[in-house]
Parts: C-alpha cells; structure tokens; sequence
C-alpha cells in the first residue's frame, strides 16, 4: 500500500501566489482539500497547464482532459503597483494583501514591495480610488520562481499566524474591541472625506 500524498506535498507544487482563485483561502488549503480529494486539480490559473500536469502526475490521476480549458484560463505572472501620487492612504489594500507585500499607514502614502508581491490581484477591488494597476512580467528562471514561491509561502503563513494572534488578543481585551470600533468609525469618515477630495480634483 503506497503511502498516502501529503497535503505539504501538493503545495509544494502550488505557485503560492494566494490569490483564492481556486476558491480556497490560499495555497495550503487548496492543497488539502486535493489531498482529501474533495476537489480537482485544474483550479489554479496563475499555475496554468505545468502545474495542472504536476498534481496530475503527484496524483495519478490523468491531466488531459482538463488541458484545453486550463489553457485558456490560465494567467500570466502578474505584478501590482500602485499610482502613488493618487493613493490616499486608506490601508485597504494592505489588508487585503496575503503576503504582506505593500508598505505604509493611515493617512500616508502606500507602495507595494515588487519582490514580495505574487501578482493575486485580492488588493484591486477593495481600493476605493482604483489607483493600483496590474501588469504581466516575464517568467524568472525556475530557481527564481521557486525562491519566490517558497518566501510567498513563509509570507502567508507569517501573516495567518499573526491575524489569529490579533484575534485572540481581541477577544481577551473587551476596552480594545471598544477601541477598535470606534478606530474603525474614524477610519470610514476618513476615507470618505478623501473620496470626497479625489472626486473634486476630477471634476
């Protein structure tokens, strides 16, 4: 009897850009979800027709049926980059980065860490000035794409863990979740007020 496949194994495959295009909250849980084969193997645009081919063979299972629509699906590596004489520092954005890629604080201006950054696209939709663009780079070598699959990977798993310590310290101190609203009341009415400034300067 052959030994079960890891779910660690199957990440390793994955190219960590924890974008939730295959409908998991990152990689890793995409990963497991395979490993118990509660899913499929052609979920991953961003590691297109190789990746498909990879899990195939790691999986025994037979990649060819799912190959034509794999090759239409499947993105190109990807970079964001924010226009930053129009951001208004909102932070929404680095919120929702899922390595950590972007740098700055409230009220100040943002810029994304160009070699930190796998190109998921997650940090798009929530700025509220659409002042981030997305463009497609050329393929590193295979060893550049693994160091960088590999330090998105560390990145990730650096930030789930310290979300789920915000979170227990959240629930521990009932004055900062108090403190924490009204954070957020202040933050709301001060993006709303830069909203305001962005559309005057257009109009």
């Amino acid at each position: 009897m052959s030994n079960p496949i890891s779910p660690e194994q199957i990440d390793a495959l994955l190219p960590q850009t924890q974008c939730g295009l295959c409908g998991y909250a990152g990689c890793m849980p995409y990963a497991q979800a395979l490993a118990q084969g509660e899913t499929t193997i052609d979920l991953c645009p961003p590691g297109g027709v190789k990746v498909l081919k990879a899990l195939a063979e790691l999986l025994q299972q037979d990649a060819q049926p799912f190959v034509p629509a794999m090759e239409k699906k499947a993105k190109p590596k990807l970079m964001a980059r924010i226009r930053e004489d129009e951001c208004i520092g909102c932070t929404k954005c680095i919120q929702a980065c899922p390595v950590d890629a972007i740098l700055g604080a409230a009220k100040q201006m943002h810029s994304i860490i160009t070699d930190e950054c796998t190109g998921c696209e997650l940090c798009v939709a929530p700025c509220p000035v659409d002042c981030i663009d997305i463009f497609a780079i050329e393929p590193a070598s295979l060893s550049e794409e693994q160091h960088k699959a590999d330090q998105a990977r560390q990145r990730f798993q650096s930030r789930e863990k310290r979300l789920q310590e915000e979170k227990v310290k959240e629930k521990l101190s009932h004055p900062a979740v108090n403190l924490s609203h009204q954070s957020q009341v202040e933050k709301a009415q001060f993006i709303e007020e830069a909203l305001q400034r962005v559309k005057s300067k257009k109009n």
